[in-house]
């Protein structure tokens, strides 16, 4: 025990604790970028995928053979090559396999692999699987040496680093990852758009992305819907390698009998999921925070189909979907960021002709190394042609050295001039192929390997050349998986971005009649419906002030003493439970001011407001308009003088009594209209103040209470002056509080 003790403490060696934790931290961040989250730009694959698919070619699962349990596959990907939990890689291969979120599968997929509700697959005892055509177009020429192997995690096999990859797998497919301290998200396009924009830039290598971007209209998402964003916003978002697009839903309007019409949604965005949206929408209807829409339904099969029911026919097709796109997912933003490994495997966030540009750079080394690899079997089948041709020649002597010598091959090579790979392939030759060797059939395939040499030697040397079979490549590409397939079609609409739709506000508050009440305390409250309110009770020692019957759309506006204007939504004011709250909780009315009038906004009309020293001026309905709670102040007062009065402008004249019982009458045209101020006189007063005004039209006469009646009063001649003067006794009859009693 003490010898071993000693050992031990022998091999431990003293390190910073930050040290030791950078350099541990660096070798799991490094890990986690290079060996799990960002995906390769050469063949757009991460480790995982790369050996699921190496796995699945070595069990020979291509397009045209049957398909093996998935549990085979993930068997063999965790056995041989990737050392990590089972459910990680046939989560990774179920993606692969499906239509939604791939938009060119790799993997064909038998069973249930999941669907665009978010439903899982099944377990991967119940599913099996085989590549596609796509994923062998990405390994084509794994044979061919056109890639570097490198040893698997146990050192028994091998495995490739990268794939040949002539199908342009990153930006086709696209990618997303999170690592540590980066993250990726490239968006699916259309090989199609893609195959164009390399064959533009095998002959324009200098081309800039704008040029690029002529090809590639933007992603091309497998579920479809509408990219609504402008081109420019587009191009700045793939020259830079990071940008935001909006991704929208796809509808139609279906109409219905009697004008009814609905809104059928055919695609929704990338990566959104069908039922999940479903249910926030139905939530958010609930809560009534979608006043537009009635109802949703979902009556999808193999296709999308959710159905949205609007709340009215009055209410536009635009405006609804405007309004989901604004608050649910049927709009979403897509988070472009081009962060992918180089050919180095070092993380950089590269604009879209530097990707374009990697593979090609890619492809053409491919190219180079297969060929090289065809040309070095050449050669070497050209030098046993010449030994089968020196061995043809001298058949007689050939099979009496076999026959009599002990080392035949040391004599064949000494005698005729034979290479050891020559001597080797005439001592391997079996007796019945020596009646096939003919002196021109021999000559014949030496020929052709001959001008197979000599074009592999010219191609390998010049690049313009290679370009030219790159193009030729590229072409098959477009052809077999792009814009003619039924794969390659289009699917996501490019549309610049929308029209901004005005939605009202009457259009995004349920309409619902109610009354509100004010109490002389400053208690507000709101009760549905337009009711009565007689048996309505107060707190102790308050009571009513005034009611005004209203909707829950409409602006309230309450002008106070202070010179201030409020304003209120109908819908924000306390319900009629209780008492309501005090009015100073939703608008900072100082103590000082109290409440003189409540109305119902009017745009476009006009209001008279006066102070009670009898000065005043009309403003406009559409500047009283607060913005804030501190209210928006209109009348500038003196410190002794206070707001009394505000009236809608109704009439031609204006009638105005002060406190001292003296009245006038003027025409409405001598007050200015003014936006803030003091205002001018509108009644001249010694000791009174102003106590009430009203319009009215001279030619109906002027009405106010009397007795238990109302009584009008035609002749105004007596009364009719001009602003600022001093007034008479007001016509008989007229009531001691001296209001007009409107």
């Amino acid at each position: 025990m003490t010898d071993n003790t000693i050992e031990i403490t022998e091999n431990i060696k003293e390190a910073k604790l930050a040290d030791a934790l950078s350099e541990r931290y660096l070798a799991y961040a490094l890990s986690t970028i290079v060996a799990r989250s960002l995906p390769d730009v050469r063949d757009g694959l991460k480790p995982v995928h790369r050996r699921l698919l190496f796995a699945m070619r070595q069990l020979k699962l291509d397009p045209v053979s049957g398909f093996k349990k998935c549990a085979r596959v993930v068997g063999d990907v965790i056995g041989k090559y990737h050392p990590h939990g089972d459910s990680s890689v046939y989560d990774a291969m179920v993606r692969l396999a499906q239509d939604f979120a791939v938009r060119y599968p790799l993997v064909d997929g038998q069973g249930n692999f999941g669907n665009i509700d978010g439903d899982k697959a099944a377990a991967m005892r119940y599913t099996e699987a085989r590549l596609t055509a796509v994923a062998v177009a990405l390994m084509d020429g794994l044979d061919d040496n056109a890639v570097d192997f490198d040893k698997t995690y146990d050192g028994e096999e091998e495995e490739p680093t990268v794939m040949p990859a002539a199908f342009p797998n990153l930006l086709a497919n696209g990618s997303s990852g999170i690592a540590v301290g980066m993250a990726t998200n490239i968006p699916p396009h259309n090989v199609g758009e893609i195959s164009d924009a390399l064959l533009y830039l095998i002959k324009h290598p200098d081309a800039d992305v704008e040029k690029v971007m002529d090809f590639i209209q933007g992603p091309d998402f497998p579920t479809g819907g509408i990219l609504a964003e402008p081109r420019a916003n587009i191009i700045k978002a793939y020259k830079e390698g990071r940008g935001a697009m909006k991704v929208r839903a796809k509808w139609e309007k279906e109409e219905l009998s009697h004008g009814q019409y609905q809104i059928i949604v055919t695609e929704i965005p990338y990566m959104v999921q069908k039922s999940d949206l479903i249910m926030r929408i139905a939530k958010l209807l609930s809560e009534k925070k979608l006043p537009l829409l009635a109802d949703i339904r979902d009556e999808s099969s193999d296709v999308v189909r959710i159905v949205l029911e609007p709340k009215s026919r009055t209410v536009a097709p635009e405006q609804l979907m405007e309004h989901l796109f604004k608050n649910t997912d049927l709009q979403v933003n897509f988070n472009l960021n081009m962060n992918v490994l180089d050919a180095d495997h070092t993380p950089k966030v590269m604009n879209i002709k530097e990707v374009l540009q990697a593979f090609l750079k890619h492809r053409d080394q491919v190219l180079i190394r297969r060929s090289q690899y065809r040309l070095d079997k050449i050669i070497h089948r050209m030098e046993i042609l010449e030994g089968f041709l020196i061995a043809f020649l001298n058949l007689d002597r050939i099979i009496e050295i076999i026959r009599n010598e002990d080392e035949p091959k040391a004599v064949m090579m000494a005698e005729f001039n034979l290479t050891d790979i020559q001597a080797e392939a005439i001592l391997n030759m079996r007796l019945r192929s020596l009646r096939k060797l003919e002196e021109n059939q021999i000559r014949d395939e030496h020929s052709a390997l001959l001008k197979e040499k000599a074009e592999l030697e010219a191609l390998i040397q010049s690049k313009e050349l290679r370009d030219e079979r790159l193009a030729l490549e590229i072409k098959e590409i477009k052809t077999k998986f792009g814009q003619k397939t039924a794969l390659g079609a289009r699917r996501t609409a490019v549309q610049e971005a929308p029209l901004t739709v005005e939605i009202s506000i009457e259009a995004m508050i349920e309409k619902e009649p109610i009354t509100v009440v004010l109490s002389k305390k400053g208690w507000i409250r709101a009760l549905k419906g337009h009711t009565p309110v007689d048996d309505l009770k107060f707190k102790e020692g308050d009571s009513l002030k005034c009611t005004l019957q209203t909707y829950t759309t409409d602006n309230i506006i309450f002008f106070t003493t202070n010179g201030r204007f409020y304003t209120l939504r109908g819908n924000t004011i306390a319900g009629g439970r209780g008492f309501g709250e005090p009015l100073r909780l939703q608008v900072d009315i100082t103590e000082d001011a109290d409440v003189i009038t409540m109305l119902v906004h009017q745009p476009d009309t006009k209001l008279l407001v006066a102070s009670a020293k009898g000065k005043g001026f009309v403003v406009s309905s559409n500047d009283v308009i607060a913005q804030t709670r501190a209210g928006k102040i209109i009348l500038n007062l003196p410190e002794d003088d206070k707001a009394c009065l505000c009236k809608p402008v109704t009439g031609t004249h204006l009638a105005v009594i002060g406190t001292n019982r003296k009245m006038i009458v003027f025409a409405t045209d001598e007050i200015p209209m003014m936006t803030r101020g003091s205002g001018v006189i509108l009644q001249r007063y010694q000791e009174a103040k102003l106590s009430d005004a009203k319009f009215f039209n001279l030619e109906e006469g002027l009405s106010f209470p009397s007795g238990n009646g109302i009584r009008v009063e035609r002749n105004i001649s007596l009364w009719l002056t001009k602003r600022a003067t001093v007034g008479k006794i007001p016509p008989v009859g007229f009531p001691r509080s001296n209001k007009f009693g409107d």
